[in-house]
């Protein structure tokens, strides 16, 4: 198999994707008004190989990845046109973009705040560690990707926003930190995409981690778009060989690796090249996990969520999550009611076999931790909404189930409200009593 030609596009120039000739000009400003603000990028793969350009501006894959006008709310949306179509200069058009930006809730559920962890003294920007056994790892050369997801909450990490980037080089402290906390049994490189790195400098950090032989490291998790965006990465990139290579020693060495990789359509799945490079990473002995947020404009059926699961077992894939949009950037265009997602999920959950329900969802990524929606009904005569957490900043609150009143328009956990009468949710009070700014996850409760 030949690797076709790579070409990148931005938004200085997204004007030559060949695709784009025949779109009004109104359109491609509008692109330009969100671009402006929310990160776009693209490859030469996702336009050619993805996207059915007889379908746009329909096409999933197109509201996937090209900036829609609706991702920016109106007043935002007008205040940047103008600076635009009056042609103000960069610097009056980035310092607005800035302040939109800082609207936009850019750090949800206390990333910065409450989720990165200190060693010897000083936080780790580059880590994050909100549940006891997993912590999440940016290493600096991976904080970009293929081409970037138009709903994706890590938006930040892509637009220069000051303060707002988590990035991390050395691996010694990566290591440090891993031996002295043995609560800790799993990584997860995060990025961006940790797999748009040469496998030179991801080997130097997974060489590193197996070489110190951690007693408590069981598990390194890859959180990757790669499979869908670039398959040639496995297949015939000049490094592909040696990054097979990598995942198959450490695989050997006793390490249990998983791509958690994001697939948010059937379409992705498609292709020659996708199929041929999930054959060769299960070959190396590693897993692959498939996961994404429940998108309006993209995935709101049931039909593509159960299609998608069930093509994904068939090439030998796990489902794992599907998520709620979380609560920044384009959420109030992605975002779908919690009710809504329950009943898609519940749908497609009854068109698969078992071997697809290893699924969960819909699980809302929160400040207490992953809440799952169980369902909708009546208990005493209420209309209620029930839900647990899949995972917790302290661990006890894991599969406690809880209500909330039913709400249909409800998009994140901070818009219901408790049911039965009581005043907060049982986990809210130790939340605001115990868990506060600087204090790291492992001091903020008993992990014993």
């Amino acid at each position: 198999m030949n690797t076709p030609k790579y070409k990148s596009y931005s938004l200085h120039n997204f004007r030559e994707i060949p695709q784009l000739k025949t779109m009004s000009e109104e359109n491609l400003f509008a692109m330009e008004v969100v671009g402006n603000v929310l990160p776009f990028k693209a490859n030469s793969y996702v336009i050619d190989e993805l996207i059915d350009w007889n379908k746009v501006p329909d096409d999933p894959i197109y509201v996937l990845t090209f900036p829609q006008k609706g991702m920016l709310r109106p007043e935002h949306f007008d205040q940047m046109a103008t600076l635009l179509s009056d042609k103000e200069d960069k610097q009056t058009v980035h310092e607005a973009a800035q302040r939109i930006r800082w609207q936009l809730n850019p750090h949800p559920a206390g990333q910065m705040e409450k989720n990165v962890p200190e060693f010897k003294g000083e936080k780790i920007l580059g880590m994050q560690h909100k549940y006891r056994e997993t912590v999440l790892f940016f290493p600096s050369q991976g904080q970009t990707c293929h081409a970037y997801c138009t709903f994706c909450f890590r938006w930040p990490q892509f637009v220069g926003l000051d303060g707002m980037k988590f990035a991390m080089k050395e691996t010694e402290l990566l290591v440090g930190y891993l031996r002295e906390h043995e609560e800790v049994s799993d990584i997860l490189f995060t990025g961006g995409d940790p797999l748009i790195m040469s496998t030179k400098i991801l080997g130097s950090y997974i060489d590193a981690l197996v070489k110190a032989k951690l007693p408590n490291l069981r598990r390194i998790r890859l959180g990757t778009k790669a499979l869908a965006y670039w398959p040639y990465k496995f297949l015939t990139d000049n490094d592909a060989e040696d990054l097979l290579a990598l995942i198959k020693r450490t695989v050997d060495a006793g390490i249990h690796v998983a791509f958690m990789s994001h697939f948010n359509h059937p379409q992705e799945l498609k292709t020659e090249a996708v199929r041929a490079a999930i054959h060769r990473v299960r070959e190396t002995g590693a897993e692959i996990r498939t996961q994404s947020p429940l998108l309006a404009h993209i995935n709101d059926d049931p039909g593509a969520w159960a299609q998608m699961w069930r093509e994904q077992v068939n090439l030998g894939c796990i489902p794992y999550y599907m998520f709620v949009v979380r609560d920044t950037g384009a959420q109030h265009y992605f975002g779908v009611p919690l009710v809504r997602s329950w009943e898609i999920f519940r749908e497609a959950y009854k068109k698969v076999s078992g071997l697809s329900r290893t699924v969960r969802g819909p699980s809302m990524s929160a400040n207490p931790g992953k809440v799952q929606v169980l369902g909708v009904g009546k208990v005493n005569g209420e209309e209620v909404i029930t839900l647990r957490m899949l995972q917790g900043r302290n661990p006890d609150w894991v599969m406690r189930p809880f209500f909330a009143k039913n709400n249909p328009k409800a998009l994140w956990l901070d818009e219901l409200e408790p049911a039965f009468g009581e005043e907060k949710f049982f986990f809210e009070e130790e939340l605001e009593n115990t868990y506060h700014e600087g204090m790291e996850p492992e001091s903020a409760f008993n992990l014993e």
